[in-house]
């Protein structure tokens, strides 16, 4: 009753207010949560736009967030108040992003007109990060006319670094259209070939430029970098997979070889077997720069990298190495070339912390916790460096208030956004440029990794949550569409706060298909029995 009501007065409002509710588009499948309410979510957006102000509307606006959000996300309840209130706080940012144009929605990096983006300020640069996160949305319009807007509406794919077709087939293992996917896959084919004849030497290896990275002013410099080759071999892996559901053998098995051809050649030329790190080589020059970069773990963003070279993730909890208050950053803080510098340009990768390359860290790190046998980082890792990461996101204002906040970089000793400072004091136009910035993930990494709902091809569906044992005693996420079905994982140490006994446990559409006693893989079938796990 208390939900109802508290409905009834938001639509109210928004009539009182003129606004009309139809930009809140209703979801293809009805949103039906088995077990939570949508009163924190509700009360949450209440506080987001209290809190707000709305420079740049899109699509939807702040009046209509509640709705829309309601509609569309997955519910979660932990009891981590930071990870919580940063997971509805990162979807309701991600909302502000949606944009109709007049060749269909696309996903927006900058809220503000920014000089370097293209048609209708699109930027490609995070568009990999855009679909890996859209992709829990209930209604696929948006990122449906998204995928479309890169290869077929004006879009270009290649001003900046993307991985195209593997954030195109990481959809795909949610939403399960594969009618759409493999239509796309001539696009996917040209674009990669683009790539092999634009940026790949007589070397083997992909070439870019920090900036078109996205990570400029960094200290290893251009070259051939561990990200633009993971996103090639990425791209190979994913362009074979859909070569197969298009039922395209020869296809497939070709672009199996390009990834095999490009992993071999990453793990020869690109790793320090000295520093135990994959690092950037400059173009022409037979060296590695003499610097550890958090980029280069990127290869196993893709599950690139055989296990001998794990050793590298020692230095994501080292001190010296990536780790931070405010972190992980972009440096290795033991290097003399290691900055955090109130001047010069904004957007510098010699230090800062950067969202963009904490999610692709996060996301590689459930990949090595799900993936491979290592002793190197643990569960209690993931969750250390999520927690910070959404400590991360709040800002001080100048009367004392402290709210939730994205932006583009952080001082990463005290969590100021250096490049919002800089730009202030700059008085450089637009105003808050960087508010709200829509270049990251955080609800993925909290549903694949931290919950562990990990996407797959077949219809079972597996989860391996990240969340150590004896850390939280309940957690629920609720009303995830996957494979076309509303799926529920909850864990319930006594059993008394969701009433469906203790444990962990696995719910499709209500019914339950997998369970087990304690924080473990599970594993069930939508529509069949009890998986793996089952006591």
């Amino acid at each position: 009753m208390q939900t109802t009501i508290k409905i009834a007065l938001f639509l109210l409002t928004l009539c009182a207010c003129g606004l009309s509710t139809a930009n809140a588009q209703p979801p293809t499948t009805p949103p039906h949560p088995f077990i939570l309410t949508p009163d924190k979510l509700l009360h949450y957006v209440e506080t987001f736009n209290k809190n707000d102000q709305e420079l740049y509307r899109q699509h939807i606006p702040n009046a209509a967030a509640a709705q829309f959000l309601q509609n569309n996300i997955p519910l979660l309840d932990c009891p981590d108040k930071d990870i919580e209130q940063t997971y509805y706080f990162r979807w309701w940012t991600y909302r502000k992003h949606i944009r109709q144009t007049p060749d269909g929605f696309i996903i927006t990096e900058f809220l503000p007109q920014v000089s370097w983006s293209g048609k209708h300020n699109s930027i490609n640069c995070a568009a990999g990060h855009h679909l890996y996160e859209g992709r829990w949305l209930h209604d696929p319009k948006f990122l449906d006319g998204y995928s479309n807007f890169w290869f077929r509406k004006g879009g270009e794919p290649r001003r900046y670094s993307f991985w195209a077709a593997d954030s195109y087939y990481a959809r795909w293992l949610v939403n399960q259209d594969q009618t759409r996917l493999v239509s796309f896959l001539p696009d996917l084919v040209k674009n990669f070939e683009r790539w092999d004849k634009e940026r790949r030497d007589p070397n083997g290896l992909y070439w870019q430029n920090d900036g078109q990275d996205g990570m400029e002013v960094s200290i290893g410099g251009s070259g051939y970098r561990a990200t633009i080759n993971s996103y090639m071999y990425g791209d190979a892996t994913a362009i074979a997979r859909i070569a197969d559901l298009a039922g395209k053998p020869d296809l497939a098995a070709t672009y199996r070889g390009k990834a095999a051809d490009i992993k071999r050649r990453l793990q020869e030329k690109l790793w320090d077997p000295k520093a135990q790190f994959f690092k950037v080589s400059p173009r022409g020059e037979v060296r590695l720069a003499d610097v550890r970069e958090l980029h280069g773990l990127t290869p196993w963003y893709f599950n690139l990298p055989d296990p001998q070279y794990g050793v590298a993730w020692k230095q994501v909890m080292d001190p010296h190495g990536f780790y931070a208050a405010f972190g992980p950053t972009t440096a290795e803080q033991r290097h003399p070339k290691f900055a955090v510098a109130y001047k010069g340009h904004e957007c510098q990768w010699n230090g800062p912390s950067w969202p963009y390359s904490t999610a692709v860290t996060l996301t590689a790190m459930a990949n090595v916790l799900n993936n491979y046998e290592q002793t190197d980082i643990t569960p209690r890792d993931y969750l250390d460096l999520l927690t910070i990461y959404a400590k991360s996101h709040r800002l001080k204002r100048d009367d004392g208030q402290v709210v939730p906040w994205i932006d583009e970089n952080l001082n990463p000793l005290t969590g100021d956004w250096l490049s919002r400072t800089l730009l202030r004091q700059r008085k450089q136009q637009p105003l808050e440029r960087g508010k709200d910035y829509n270049h990251s993930t955080f609800c993925d990494l909290v549903i694949t990794g931290l919950i562990g709902l990990r996407p797959r091809a077949d219809d079972t569906i597996e989860v391996h949550p990240l969340v150590p044992p004896d850390t939280w005693d309940y957690f629920c996420l609720d009303n995830v569409l996957y494979h076309g079905r509303i799926i529920t994982i909850l864990y319930d140490k006594t059993g008394e706060r969701y009433g469906k006994g203790k444990g962990l446990r696995v719910f499709a559409d209500g019914k339950q298909i997998a369970e087990a006693e304690k924080l473990q893989r599970v594993t069930g079938r939508v529509g069949g029995n009890r998986g793996e796990g089952e006591r």
